[in-house]
């Protein structure tokens, strides 16, 4: 038999129940088939997260046991494919835990050493509490597992059904109500959303902006975030560009006009595109627009952003053509050389 050498031979020879979860730019489902070309080399990570691949498995090695879940961040080289020497540590400490062996694995005394191991693990890391509340609703979903308890509080609310004290909200039931809303609820949603306060909406945005939306909830969205822009408020502006980021006809659309105005384009706005909307920017239009006006700011991180963009491995190509073809005199060119642009 052949020895364990990766995370997809540990989980394929322990016969654990595994799912796993992008945990950078979004949280989504990631097919084992992924990881598992990722991890021969054959393909670069499709969704990195600041140069590394970032990863939840959740498993469980007996049908009766409680899903254990591991947070790794595996390095990634500058073509976004893996840097083995961490990953290769971790599974050889794996292995010395188990002695060497996929065999027993489902006893409750090997299952308690397994999770023992993310203990001082350098590949480990936590999860903003937004990730953290995402990834719960995802994986008890697909788990047919129930809500978490404070799902039905914030359904209600959400929906209107029932006029709750905000403050009595909590992060894991907005979340349930992202991953778990139906059509008609994300109608209702919709109609109450300009009435939401931004205690509330800042949040559900940072729940909604990892999901594809009803149209005309995405809709109501971006009619708040553009009420924001009115109003000077930045940060509630920002979520809503992020929590219309997975759905393509509105964000899209949206996207395409703020990057047409130099005024409404300040550095958060463009991270905010970057990070949860980067999809969008795979445009022969938008992507120059976008590192145009990323250029013009003195504030904003250029080459860290541009590097961001380049590993991911639909935009790297892009990226790298429009950072050649820009001219000495313009903004792109001008950071490239290290002046500061003129505006």
């Amino acid at each position: 038999m052949q020895p364990i050498a990766t995370l997809s031979d540990f989980f394929d020879r322990s016969g654990a129940e595994v799912r796993l979860y992008h945990m950078g730019r979004r949280v989504s489902p990631c097919p084992p088939a992924i990881l598992a070309e990722f991890e021969q080399g054959t393909q670069p990570w499709p969704a990195h997260w600041q140069g590394e691949a970032r990863l939840a498995c959740v498993f469980r090695l007996r049908p009766e046991q409680e899903p254990m879940i591991w947070f790794l961040a595996l390095p990634l080289d500058e073509q976004a494919r893996l840097s083995a020497a961490p990953r290769d540590a971790f599974i050889q400490r794996l292995l010395e835990t188990l002695g060497r062996s996929a065999e027993h694995l489902e006893s409750p005394s090997q299952a308690s050493h397994i999770d023992n191991l993310m203990k001082d693990n350098p590949l480990a890391f936590t999860p903003t509490l937004p990730l953290q509340a995402m990834l719960h609703a995802r994986a008890s979903a697909d788990l047919d597992a129930p809500a978490s308890q404070h799902h039905e509080l914030a359904e209600e609310y959400l929906t209107g059904e029932q006029n709750h004290e905000w403050q009595a909200l909590g992060l894991q039931g907005l979340a349930d109500v992202a991953v778990r809303h139906d059509a008609a609820q994300a109608e209702r949603i919709a109609a109450r959303l300009d009435a939401l306060p931004d205690e509330v909406l800042q949040p559900l945005c940072y729940c909604l902006e990892h999901l594809p939306l009803a149209p005309r909830l995405a809709a109501a969205l971006r009619q708040r975030g553009e009420r924001a822009a009115r109003e000077g408020d930045l940060e509630t502006l920002c979520a809503c560009v992020r929590g219309v980021g997975a759905s393509h006809t509105v964000a899209t659309a949206w996207y395409g006009e703020l990057l047409g105005d130099p005024a409404a384009c300040g550095p958060d706005l463009l991270a905010a595109m970057a990070a949860r909307g980067w999809e969008h920017l795979e445009d022969d239009e938008r992507l120059p627009r976008f590192l145009t006006r990323l250029a013009e700011h003195p504030q904003a991180e250029f080459s860290a952003l541009a590097r961001d963009l380049a590993l991911i491995p639909r935009l790297r190509l892009p990226v790298l053509m429009t950072l050649r073809q820009a001219t000495p005199d313009s903004a792109i060119g001008q950071r490239l050389s290290g002046l500061t642009p003129t505006r």
